[in-house]
């Protein structure tokens, strides 16, 4: 079979029938391994998907065929000589594994013609049509003459073209379609995700290039080949973040309806809603919950001042093989301790950026920090142990946030003398927080701790096992060695850009025995400004092609999956010039 060659041939102690247990497989996956191996892995075995135009379209074209209708007569049925179509027939086959629903099936004299449905144009090739649709198709036959029935041929219909194009079941068809079919359980039994396709013109159109990350993966896995630019998908759905602490959120068909305490309503549909949001005593029904669990879109409850408490999803991603080789990398030492020592240089780094791009202050003070931090990051990266690992993170950011107020440029305080500005900052503090510029450094970590806990989730790991971070009970600890290098990126950046900016002021902020914290308008100006600070579009430094914040974020979440089933060697951290 000519694509993909260099995967090795399939034993034949693996083909059908499929052990007790196994799922059968849809056709149409046999459809999808011919064409791209690493691609029916990801859609049959870990559940993968994202729609685009093409694939949209082609529901459209199924829309009629996707109707049932009469079902086939029993075969050996003595009918009138009269053309029978039966459409959306389902057929399956325990002793081959597999299950199929076919577009269109036409019975006369006692013979069956299987037709398929396409989108596009008919391909001039000499078959007619491309091998993967010529596979699925005599799989569907084969399953009809399971069942019985004469097949007397098939057709692939092509509904741009408008075109029927006939197809013979020969005996080298029906050869390369069993290949197919064992190919595929044998790939899913092993576990291992294939490798992807070099330089390949099947990816820029591919449902899961955002996923399966070929180019990346293969440039840095060392293949000479540069990432081409993809077509990132805009974000059509973002968070709903309700703070109003009496405010209660209910079900209203495919709406949410948010109640505040003042009875008004408002609503909000579920296609636009990515993650959920609850700060404080936020009430919310249950049917709302399940609606929001069957369409995985997890919830996340914080405390009044913002800590993040937890989140509930749907049954989530089935991808055991990233959380089998997360658990395993976790109890390695070495492997722990190399990860962590990259980690927290990959945090200096970034820290000195920032500092480097904000720095305020005299132009001596700025050389002397950017030297300690720069000696700090390459310490990190020779540490023998995580005791000293954290002596160093400790001392780095010391003098981070030290010089963090050379960074502040923002409007002086009322009746302040000589323009001392509105917000002092002298060193980090939290629980509680007892300045408002450590009020706003607590929520942002906050709201990113959140932001990747749901990332990590969402591409099968689980984000409260980490390998830097000690496991706590309800501690996100993963998603917390993942934040260490996006904290200066992200969170610092839209405090000081906030601060300096006047976007917030000292009146948003209340302070007491019990620290200092954002009012409710307060926080409200604030999580808007974090959230946009995730729209904003970044050019990546390694591929170079640009995507949002948010984007990116469930790249690098990607790239971490693939570094810990060993497709990656090291796995690399987001370092921005």
């Amino acid at each position: 079979m000519a694509p993909n060659d260099e995967v090795d041939a399939v034993p034949a102690e693996l083909s059908p029938p499929s052990s007790e247990g196994e799922p059968l497989m849809p056709a149409r996956m046999v459809n999808e391994y011919v064409y791209c191996r690493r691609l029916a892995y990801l859609m049959w075995g870990q559940a993968e998907w994202a729609d685009t135009a093409d694939t949209v379209d082609g529901r459209m074209v199924h829309r009629r065929v996707d109707r049932p209708s009469a079902p086939l007569p029993d075969p050996g049925t003595d009918l009138e000589r009269r053309l029978l179509a039966s459409r959306s027939v389902s057929l399956s086959s325990v002793r081959l594994g597999v299950i199929a629903k076919i577009d269109l099936a036409e019975e006369r004299d006692g013979e069956v013609t299987v037709i398929d449905y396409k989108r596009g144009k008919r391909p001039h090739v000499a078959t007619g049509a491309h091998e993967p649709e010529l596979v699925q198709l005599c799989l569907q036959a084969i399953l009809l003459e399971e069942h019985g029935y004469q097949v007397a041929g098939g057709m692939i219909y092509f509904a741009e073209s408008r075109e029927r194009v006939p197809v013979a079941f020969g005996t080298a068809l029906r050869r390369a379609t069993l290949d197919a079919v064992r190919g595929l359980r044998h790939t899913v039994r092993t576990g291992v995700l294939p490798p992807p396709l070099v330089d390949s013109p099947k990816c820029s159109r591919c449902a899961l290039v955002t996923v399966c990350l070929p180019d990346e993966t293969n440039w840095l896995d060392g293949r000479p080949s540069e990432p081409r630019t993809i077509a990132v998908p805009s974000d059509e759905a973002f968070p709903l973040v309700i703070q109003d602490h009496k405010s209660r959120i209910s079900k209203d068909g495919d709406r949410l309806r948010i109640s505040d305490e003042a009875g008004q309503e408002s609503f909000v549909r579920l296609l636009e809603v990515s993650d959920v949001a609850l700060f404080g005593g936020v009430g919310i029904s249950m049917p709302a919950l399940a609606s929001l669990m069957e369409r995985e879109i997890p919830v996340t409850f914080h405390s009044y001042g913002g800590w993040f408490r937890g989140m509930t999803q749907g049954v989530g991603h089935r991808n055991v093989e990233a959380r089998t080789a997360q658990y395993r990398c976790s109890f390695d030492d070495a492997v722990c301790l190399n990860f962590a020592r990259a980690t927290v240089a990959a945090k200096i780094v970034n820290q000195r950026t920032i500092l480097r791009r904000n720095w305020r202050g005299d132009e001596t003070g700025r050389k002397e920090v950017l030297v300690r931090l720069a000696i700090s990051a390459r310490r990190a990266r020779r540490a023998r142990s995580m005791a000293e690992l954290l002596g160093i993170e400790g001392d780095s950011s010391g003098v981070y946030f030290r010089a963090f107020a050379a960074l502040l440029t923002g409007p002086a305080g009322r009746g302040s003398a000589g323009g001392t500005p509105a917000f002092q900052f002298g060193a980090r503090n939290r629980r509680p927080p007892r300045d408002p510029v450590n009020a706003m450094l607590s929520l942002s970590y906050a709201l990113l701790t959140r932001t990747l806990t749901i990332c990590l989730a969402s591409v099968g790991l689980d984000p409260f096992r980490g390998f830097y971070h000690a496991p706590r009970y309800g501690r996100p600890a993963l998603a917390l060695d993942i934040m260490e290098p996006f904290r200066p990126i992200v969170c610092d950046s839209v405090v000081l850009s906030l601060v300096n900016t006047g976007g917030l002021r000292p009146g948003d902020f209340v302070g007491g025995v019990t620290g200092t914290a954002l009012t409710t308008f307060g926080r409200r100006r604030f999580i808007e400004a974090f959230e946009r600070r995730l729209s904003q579009e970044t050019t990546h430094p390694l591929f170079g092609y640009r995507l949002s914040m948010r984007r990116l974020l469930i790249v690098q979440a990607r790239l971490l999956s693939r570094f810990l089933v060993g497709e990656l060697s090291v796995y690399p951290h987001y370092l921005p010039r």
